[in-house]
């Protein structure tokens, strides 16, 4: 019997339990040959009138068992486990059963962090005897499955594993595990959105950050607000109306991924000038460097109570389009040239005799005031509580740590809660090059490339205290669109987005060399399911665990 603890992340180089990802809390596995009957099923104990999420979840993991057609990642792909496996006990039936109350895996995935219950129990014998996945959610019934799918492989037509048995608990370190994806940079059809969903749904991932509009474009259509798709959207083809967003949110909580929207303000905010000038200072304006930290440059004007109003309405109609107990405001790289420059934004500061740091304190109070009226918590990026001095940003606010890892510190010493979304650990685009225009020899300005060890090796704690550790919500891989689209989507986020779901579900600590040979499994069975995630070396060192280590 092997026995393995995520926390130590005790590996044996040749053990194909390397398959499941992420690592689960405690699990024991055997060497004894098992496959899976051709009349196989899984079935509900004691759960009547099951919701339809829930019955979707099961019939979606019958599907991965038999179309999956993974072979092991070993030399011969497993040929050499066709005579083990052709006499193996064969296993008939999966039990699920729910010790709680039982709620649909939307309403458990879009519940409030604190109240997400995933942890599960999972019990798999080696003598076809049926097997058991017991979690006291719905949501945890999932993340099971999720597990359950990921135990077996394919030979010469049979579906096995030779590791059974196998009995795992299981449960998350933190309860956001995300990825942010930036539809305005550039349009992400909603089939991309969804095929990304089912690969987040893979790993466990639970918070999908959808960053909608910024600066460049507007593709979301807002009921009462319709002009702003209309002159901001890329075209017509390129928006997401109420029926998109509503089929995305409900595709997401299905499988157990909560859809957090951001409205960024007050900056990043140009493109309403397209239908709203009165409303934005230095729409445009050039140098745009001098302005903004992106093209096109222009904020909202804060100090307009006409604007102030326009603003909290345009929220209160955004958020009633999703089901998130949170809603992200953004809150970075305000610009202070642009309020500077702009003549009503100076008039009015001198009528009030009011500062920017006055004026951003009230526009933060009436923006966070129309979240929290739609039942929502706000969510901000770090500057918000680090560089402008906003006291209006209330405790139970989450906040995203971007700029740096080491800013995390300075946030939970306010006491506030935070959501991990370091660019020198998380953000996918960088390493790239630039893609501003005539810098020839530029790169981009997050480089270096975030490799998936790099995410990997992060620590969520490092240099807390006990205290300021319960603070730690969870973290994110972040995808800023200027050099990415669908042509590239697959390839750019996974597999590597999936370490930081491990790090966040397992906990730190984990061992780079022993997740690799699981981290090719991952992006084998993506790839096998119809996403394109890239090799991470030659399919000869995949085969090949350790064979091409640098001191192999």
């Amino acid at each position: 019997m092997v026995f393995f603890s995520s926390l130590s992340f005790i590996l044996l180089a040749a053990s194909r339990v390397s398959a499941l990802w992420p690592l689960p809390q405690t699990l024991s596995s055997g060497s004894s040959p098992l496959t899976l009957s051709s009349s196989f099923d899984i079935t509900l104990d004691g759960i009547d009138n099951a919701p339809q999420d829930l019955t979707d979840a099961i019939s979606r993991t019958k599907g991965y068992l038999v179309q999956d057609q993974l072979e092991i990642l070993t030399p011969d792909r497993g040929a050499s486990n066709a005579d083990v496996i052709s006499g193996a006990p064969a296993l008939e039936s999966l039990v699920l059963s729910v010790t709680g109350e039982v709620k649909s895996i939307s309403e458990e995935a879009t519940a409030p962090l604190e109240s997400r219950v995933e942890n599960y129990t999972l019990s798999i014998p080696s003598d076809g005897s049926a097997a058991t996945l017991t979690a006291q959610t719905t949501l945890g019934l999932l993340r099971g499955l999720t597990t359950f799918s990921q135990v077996w492989y394919t030979t010469d037509g049979s579906i096995y594993t030779v590791e059974a048995p196998f009995d795992i608990e299981d449960s998350p370190a933190y309860p956001y595990r995300g990825f942010m994806l930036d539809t305005a940079r550039n349009f992400f059809p909603v089939d991309d959105i969804k095929r990304t969903l089912d690969a987040m749904s893979w790993v466990k991932m639970s918070t999908f950050h959808w960053h909608v509009v910024d600066s460049q474009s507007f593709p979301l259509q807002v009921p009462g607000f319709l002009e702003l798709s209309e002159a901001g959207a890329y075209a017509a083809s390129s928006v997401y109306t109420p029926e998109d967003v509503a089929g995305i949110v409900a595709y997401a909580s299905a499988r157990g991924i909560d859809v957090l929207a951001e409205f960024d303000t007050p900056g990043h905010t140009s493109v309403i000038s397209k239908a709203f000038p009165e409303h934005i200072a230095c729409p445009e304006a050039t140098p745009w460097a001098t302005y903004a930290a992106e093209p096109p440059s222009g904020q909202l004007r804060i100090t307009s109570p006409e604007t102030t109003n326009f603003t909290t309405s345009l929220v209160t109609a955004i958020t009633s389009m999703f089901t998130s107990p949170y809603f992200s405001l953004g809150g970075d790289e305000i610009n202070a040239r642009c309020y500077t420059d702009d003549t009503e934004t100076q008039s009015a500061l001198n009528s009030t005799g009011e500062t920017f740091t006055d004026a951003l304190n009230k526009f933060t109070t009436a923006t966070h005031g129309a979240v929290r009226d739609a039942g929502k918590t706000p969510v901000v990026w770090e500057e918000m509580v680090l560089d402008y001095n906003v006291t209006t940003v209330e405790k139970d606010a989450i906040i995203m740590v971007w700029i740096s890892s080491a800013n995390a510190i300075s946030v939970v010493e306010q006491g506030y809660h935070i959501v991990h979304s370091a660019s020198d650990f998380f953000y996918l685009d960088c390493g790239h090059g630039a893609w501003v225009g005539d810098f020839v020899n530029g790169n981009s300005w997050c480089d270096p490339f975030k490799s998936w060890q790099k995410s990997y090796s992060f620590d969520p704690v490092v240099n807390m205290t006990a205290e300021q550790a319960d603070l730690v919500l969870g973290g994110q891989h972040l995808l800023w669109t200027e050099q990415s689209s669908p042509s590239n989507l697959d390839s750019i986020v996974w597999p590597r987005a999936a370490s930081s779901a491990e790090v966040f579900w397992s906990g730190p600590g984990g061992d780079v060399d022993t997740a690799l040979p699981r981290l090719h499994d991952v992006a084998y069975r993506f790839n096998q399911r119809g996403v394109a995630a890239i090799a991470l070396q030659p399919l000869w060192c995949a085969i090949r665990p350790g064979a091409c280590d640098l001191t192999a």
